[in-house]
């Protein structure tokens, strides 16, 4: 998923040095792979996301128990221990697990380049929320000076992606926690964002969340204008299962937009995912790593 995001295509790779085999071993040679006790590690005092999902984390403690760590975490020298840069689940995980050692890169990084990794580690994984990544660009950009062309350059993204990110930072708190906990969508902020009075907003989100609106219609609402009936009132579809629900939250996370999971009977049925503009579909094409 992440080798067509515009900007991204080294990711980790880059900022990763390969391993060479005609460096001197030393104790504790940097960019090389080793095996470090968890005890040595201290959290990643940068890590841009706040909510890990219990059932995520439940995934990933199930394929390390059959497969084990594919991927090392990233760490930083911190006085006799270690810090963490990337792949804080892993650690997470394997704590869970009761696992006395995790494998791990060892980076020399300074505090920008060590919010950087996390930042860009977790765009490329799709693991930040929207409220996460505005308010990891902001720290970005706060703690280092940057401006948002800078920034941008610095993650990969497009400006106006990031700005438009960054004017999330802008609504009232509880939205802001509505898009942390996926009831809404940054495409549902945006259309709020367009409303200045802020007690409005807030009134408009919740008619959102209990009308379940799309992108689309919450733009409607948002400049006062009546939504249709044929918009809001659909056929009833069939009740999706918890499971299934959880996969159109996931997706709909994904993809940034609102997505239907629709059954049609026992084993089948089709997904629905709506765009809003040429632009729109484009970057959800992006997000699918399909190219036209």
């Amino acid at each position: 998923m992440t080798a067509q995001k515009r900007g991204l295509g080294k990711g980790l790779s880059a900022l990763i040095p390969a391993k060479k085999t005609a460096a001197p071993v030393t104790p504790h040679p940097e960019g090389i792979e080793r095996f470090l006790k968890l005890s040595e590690i201290k959290p990643n005092r940068f890590q841009p996301r706040r909510s890990f999902r219990e059932a995520e984390l439940a995934e990933l403690m199930d394929s390390i128990r059959e497969k084990g760590i594919i991927e090392p975490v990233i760490v930083r020298r911190s006085g006799s221990g270690y810090e963490l840069i990337a792949g804080e689940r892993r650690l997470r995980a394997c704590q869970k697990l009761g696992q006395e050692k995790i494998p791990a890169i060892i980076r020399q990084a300074g505090d920008q380049e060590a919010l950087e990794i996390a930042l860009i580690e977790n765009i490329q994984r799709e693991n930040l929320n929207p409220i996460e990544e505005s308010r990891g660009y902001e720290r970005l950009a706060r703690e280092f000076s940057l401006t948002q062309e800078a920034l941008a350059r610095k993650v990969g993204k497009e400006r106006s992606t990031v700005a438009n990110s960054l004017r999330l930072l802008a609504l009232p708190e509880e939205i802001q926690k509505m898009l942390e906990d996926d009831k809404l969508t940054a495409g549902h902020a945006r259309a709020l964002l367009t409303v200045s009075d802020r007690r409005k907003q807030l009134s408009l989100a919740q008619t959102i969340i209990s009308k379940g609106l799309s992108v689309r219609e919450a733009e409607v609402l948002a400049k006062g204008e009546p939504v249709k009936s044929s918009l809001t009132s659909p056929k009833t579809p069939r009740q999706l299962d918890q499971h299934l629900t959880n996969i159109q939250n996931e997706i709909q996370r994904a993809l940034g937009t609102r997505v239907r999971i629709v059954s049609q009977g026992k084993n089948k049925g089709k997904i629905e995912v709506e765009y809003y503009s040429a632009d729109d579909f484009e970057r959800i094409l992006q997000k699918l790593s399909i190219k036209l």
